[in-house]
Formats: C-alpha cells, structure tokens, sequence
C-alpha cells in the first residue's frame, strides 16, 4: 500500500497529497518498534485497535499540520508531544503496570515527590528513557520554534529517530544480557545500514517539490543517468526499497539466538 500511495503522489507532487506518500511510513515505523516491544513484552503490547486508533490520530495531525499550520497548531502539536513521551516512559518503566489514563501524571507526581531523585529500580530501563525524552523534547521544542512548513515530514522524522533509537537500545541490551547476535542479522544490518546511507544521498538530490507548481518544480530537473531513464530521486527510491527490505529482515532474525530458549529463561527490557 505504501508503493501503490507513494506512486499516486509521484504522479503529480502537490500539497494536497504529499500525505499519501507519509502517512503509511507513520504506519511501518510505529508497528517496527511495537514488534520489536512484543518480542519480550508479549502480554502487555498494545492492541490492534488501540494502534490504529493512535495512528489514524497521528495522520489526521500531519494534514491539520500541512493545511493550517499556525502558530497553536504547533503549540498543540508540541504539548501533545511531551505529555505523550512522559505517558508513554511511564508505561515502558514500569511494564505495563500502571493504566495509561490521564491519571497516569499525578502519580508520575506522587513518585518524584516521594522517592525524590533516588536510585531507580530499572537502571538499564531509565537510561534509555532519558535519552529517549531528551530527544523528543529536543525535537519538540525545535518543531515550536522553527515551525516547519513540511509537517508530514517532521512528524516522520520524529518516528524514524524513535525507531532508531530503540532498536539501538534492543541490541545494546541483548548484547549486555551476553546473548549471541547471529551472523545472518549482523550481516543485514551492515548491509541496511550503507544502502539507507546510499539512499539517504540520493534522497537530498531534491530534483522537486511539492511546495510549488508543478512547473516550478520541473526547474530543479536534471538529467537521468541511468540508462537515460533513471534519475537521482529514482534511485533513491530503488535503494530505499531494498534498505527497507533489509531493516524488516533484521526484525525477523535479529532474535534467532532465542529460538530453542524457554520463554521464562528470556531476559526481559
């Protein structure tokens, strides 16, 4: 589906449908780092329909955010942004324990007032959180100030690094619990990681946009250099396929170590 809506909007890049193009990449990152959480969180993952619904509040953000992106709308946009990172580092904390309501802040407000700044439970676990808001609050208070033109993409921008950095922290982790990485995934995520960094080149070559029309964007059109056909944006779209391909292949295998362990025996963070 992401092929058949990025095709549509290659067609003809407008303002109005750039959002086919992002709204199912808010869709593969958001259920990558929910399948990476499951692997050792099986009984406290999120629902099908609870993801849906996020996601569906998600896209329908990033089309307010494309259409009328005033100054509230990133004032809104980024108060949501923390509220959610703070609900959010809760539940990932503490497993699932506490219900994700609105309650969930004043108990966040009882622990600080009274365990104060002592040592938590769940080093490894508090660390990766920290990073995690830091970087969400830095790209939330970069989003209020700058307020770029382009959200769809800022939003996106936000997922990806999120994934990013979660799937770092996955393999740190299993790597400090001493299980084995096997050579089939090492294999994968060297050979992601310098396709995404050949697509990523190509990616910035911007040969169009949507932001103007369409025979403005002709302008920024260069010459194919493959076979007389292809052009940079094409190729970025071919590496991309592939380093994409190649990130769900680390997903499957990245785990295979654990295949004949007991699930109780499997660390759990």
């Amino acid at each position: 589906m992401e092929g058949v809506m990025s095709g549509c909007y290659h067609v003809c890049p407008s303002y109005s449908n750039f959002q086919f193009d992002t709204a199912f990449m808010y869709v593969i990152a958001v259920l990558s780092m929910l399948k990476i959480y499951q692997t050792r969180h099986p009984d406290i993952s999120a629902t099908a329909y609870a993801t849906y619904l996020v996601l569906a509040f998600i896209i329908f953000i990033a089309v307010i955010g494309v259409v009328y992106g005033t100054v509230w709308f990133w004032l809104i946009l980024t108060i949501i942004h923390v509220l959610a990172s703070i609900a959010l580092s809760a539940q990932i904390y503490y497993m699932g324990r506490w219900q994700l309501n609105l309650g969930v802040f004043k108990r966040i407000w009882n622990i600080c007032k009274t365990d104060g700044c002592g040592r938590p439970v769940y080093m490894d676990r508090m660390v990766m959180l920290v990073i995690a808001n830091v970087a969400n609050w830095s790209l939330a208070i970069y989003g209020m100030i700058t307020q770029p033109k382009d959200a769809a993409s800022y939003l996106l921008a936000v997922f990806i690094i999120n994934l990013l950095l979660y799937t770092t922290f996955y393999i740190v982790m299993k790597l400090r619990f001493r299980e084995k990485i096997l050579l089939l995934p090492v294999i994968y995520i060297i050979l992601a990681a310098v396709t995404w960094g050949f697509a990523l080149y190509f990616f910035m070559s911007k040969l169009t946009t949507w932001e103007v029309t369409p025979a403005m964007s002709r302008e920024g059109n260069k010459e194919c250099f493959v076979l007389d056909f292809y052009d940079e944006h094409d190729i970025w779209h071919f590496l991309s396929a592939i380093a994409l391909f190649l990130s769900f292949m680390i997903l499957l295998t990245l785990d295979d170590d654990l295949i004949r362990k007991p699930r109780d025996k499997i660390p759990v963070f």
